[in-house]
């Protein structure tokens, strides 16, 4: 028979490795946060190898305007990575080890296919083009 403190520690040790669902307000998310920052480590290697927002002149305007458009490409990179990987695993009924992999290469790929779909139906027929 184990003795209550091994068991107590084995519980709290696994607890700790164990990924939770954040929660805002009291109000479960659904993300894990280890596959948020799976994602957020896809969008900026999307973003600094695959140079994906590139930058433009090097007025100080300029810059915090490409400094606000990369943390809003790599938040929403890594938010759609949170939702959309667990449901591509669970309808293709693929293992857990493959969860991480997977969702860095959703957060790398998510700002290109985000950017597909919103001009796709943002975009109204017979409207010109540039506005």
């Amino acid at each position: 028979m184990a003795e209550p403190t091994s068991t107590a520690a084995a519980t709290i040790a696994g607890a700790a490795i164990s990924a939770q669902a954040l929660t805002a307000f009291g109000v479960p998310l659904g993300l894990r946060a280890d596959v948020l920052l799976a994602g957020f480590l896809g969008s900026l290697v999307s973003i600094i190898l695959l140079n994906a927002v590139p930058g433009g002149s090097d007025t100080w305007q300029d810059m915090l305007r490409l400094s606000v458009r990369r943390m809003a490409v790599a938040w929403a990179s890594s938010i759609t990575a949170g939702y959309l990987t667990p449901l591509v695993l669970l309808v293709e009924s693929v293992p857990e080890s493959v969860l991480l992999p997977m969702a860095c290469l959703v957060g790398a790929s998510a700002q290109h296919v985000l950017r597909s779909l919103i001009g796709k139906y943002l975009h109204k027929p017979g409207q010109a083009e540039g506005g």
